[in-house]
């Protein structure tokens, strides 16, 4: 499951991404006919993995696999995202790295409109 359509910019120390399925009947985190506001973690978790993955590549590497280990300091300013208009945007900036772990913060925006925000931890695997 990738819910990124397109990477608008990224540098070493982040990435801008949109999507749009937010809004698809199949959506797979869709539940009771709605996509729930929490589900922008996973947006948010998607995008420091496709970050990782471009700085490896950027780097001709591969990507360690990650699991997602903590969320911190989540803030959903919005119920759900199903009945949104138009485009989704996030971006992550890495704040720690090293070759076992990474940390970033994410936002989520609509029209400009702050959707969520927090923090994400993962721990990286051999490569």
């Amino acid at each position: 499951m990738c819910l990124w359509d397109d990477v608008i910019d990224w540098n070493a120390r982040g990435i801008r991404l949109r999507a749009r399925n937010h809004i698809d009947p199949g959506h797979p985190l869709r539940a009771r006919d709605r996509v729930h506001a929490v589900a922008l973690c996973e947006y948010g978790a998607q995008a420091m993995a496709v970050h990782g993955g471009l700085l490896a590549q950027a780097q001709e590497g591969r990507a360690a696999a990650g699991v997602l280990v903590a969320l911190r300091e989540v803030e959903l300013h919005v119920e759900r995202i199903d009945d949104l208009p138009g485009a989704i945007e996030g971006e992550a900036e890495l704040v720690a790295a090293s070759e076992a772990s990474q940390q970033y913060v994410f936002r989520l925006f609509h029209e400009g409109r702050l959707l969520a925000q927090g923090r994400a931890a993962a721990m990286l695997g051999p490569a």
